[in-house]
């Protein structure tokens, strides 16, 4: 499992500022997670344990083979983990697909000052080292579809996700600017598909979003869909923020199209879905560049296919 884009970390150097993986700010080893385990649900902690994988906010550890440990490695993220443990259990029921509702819920203790969760593991590899096969483009939309219900007045606020585009154009342009002197990706092709994604008429409704579905929040089992992790961004907005998705999924540009017309998206919601793919691809890629080569790959797998088929939006154009 795998986060990304917390607030902004700089790493400050002669040539330009860039945004690398935040520092955890607890240090988290097998040995902290069995007492916790043995301090609060002593039944699991015999079980065999190792660690899967640590990203932007949260460590996560394999337990026996049927669950996972996750904890937040720094103050930030424990925000996050109550969303899941909060929200999770209410949008589950509406799935497709397999989401780590969490089973057991952890308090702070043995030294560690923030909650954590016992959630179930869902077999698959993550989307950027399995990638879903073309044909998965429209089980990928009747997910989103499910998801992509009305939120509740009192809904977790995210303010970096579901936001109109314009709030978020500051910090993606300055990025492109970066990027464009270090990196042939940033073609002027994609500054136009961002251009027209700010030029594209604003949401005019808040539904569920996931928030963060780029491919490593993404699991695939023999290219098919297995399921979606990582919700700490879960909130409501603009369904296009999760639209971005199907350019950081799929290569081929006719299951886009194909997976988009499904979904039923309009051409100002592909426009803008474009633009959060933009912002998505960017961030990836000059993280990548800093610190995470996957996070690299992504980013620019993204942002190629944004460049090269930047007029997909009129392909899948509807009313």
């Amino acid at each position: 499992m795998a986060d990304f884009e917390p607030s902004e970390t700089l790493e400050t150097g002669p040539t330009s500022a860039r945004q690398s993986t935040p520092e955890a700010e607890h240090a988290i080893d097998g040995r902290l997670v069995r007492s916790l385990l043995h301090d609060q649900h002593a039944d699991l902690a015999p079980l065999p344990l190792h660690l899967l994988d640590a990203g932007w906010d949260n460590v996560t550890y394999r337990l026996g083979d049927e669950l996972a440990v996750r904890l937040p490695r720094r103050q930030q993220a424990e925000l996050l983990l109550r969303h899941e443990q909060i929200w999770l259990p209410r949008l589950q029921p509406h799935l497709p697909l397999a989401v780590p509702v969490p089973l057991r819920r952890g308090r702070p203790a043995c030294g560690f000052p923030w909650p954590w969760s016992v959630v179930p593991w869902i077999p698959g590899r993550t989307a950027d080292l399995e990638p879903p096969k073309a044909k998965q483009a429209r089980p990928w939309a009747d997910f989103l579809r499910a998801l992509h219900r009305p939120g509740p007045q009192d809904g977790p606020h995210n303010p970096l996700r579901g936001v109109p585009l314009a709030a978020r154009a500051a910090k993606v342009e300055t990025r492109l600017e970066r990027l464009g002197r270090i990196s042939p990706t940033v073609t002027p092709q994609l500054v136009e598909v961002w251009r027209r994604a700010l030029a594209a008429p604003p949401c005019d409704h808040h539904r569920w979003l996931h928030g963060d579905l780029h491919p490593r929040n993404i699991l695939v089992e023999r290219g098919v869909l297995s399921g979606v992790i990582d919700w700490g961004d879960v909130t409501t907005g603009d369904v296009a923020t999760d639209l971005a998705s199907f350019w950081m999924l799929f290569d081929d540009p006719q299951a886009r199209t194909d997976g988009l017309a499904h979904y039923g998206a309009t051409a100002p919601q592909i426009a803008r879905a474009q633009g959060w793919a933009v912002l998505f691809g960017t961030a990836l890629l000059e993280t990548g560049l800093t610190d995470h080569p996957r996070h690299a790959a992504i980013g620019q797998a993204t942002l190629l296919r944004l460049a090269s088929h930047g007029q997909e939006h009129q392909m899948t154009r509807r009313p």
